[in-house]
């Protein structure tokens, strides 16, 4: 009698190993994709954001893939919308001043 094992049981280990390395990986990564996607999308004028690096400013303009941020008095930056890191809450800016 043969005590190998069926032919099928690496196909399945190698299915079972996709399977894991898809809903550890690749669909939380495609999820955040969607959200930061969404976020650009819906920035409007007069939203409060911070920057990837740090700085926090009321958004004065955007025109395509580009947001003037109004980060005091009559100073604007010109950063690439992928820069957003996050919409802060209203009012957020004036509370820490």
């Amino acid at each position: 009698m043969d005590s190998t094992g069926s032919a099928y049981t690496p196909l399945i280990f190698l299915f079972t190993f996709m399977l894991l390395l898809y809903f550890m990986s690749i669909r939380p990564q495609q999820k955040r994709a969607k959200e930061l996607q969404n976020m650009m999308d819906s920035l409007e004028k007069g939203d409060e954001v911070i920057a990837a690096s740090g700085i926090l400013g009321k958004v004065k303009d955007i025109k395509g893939a580009y947001v003037s941020v109004e980060i005091g008095n009559n100073v604007t930056i010109k950063l690439q919308k992928s820069a957003i890191a996050n919409i802060l809450p209203k009012g957020t800016i004036d509370s820490i001043k």
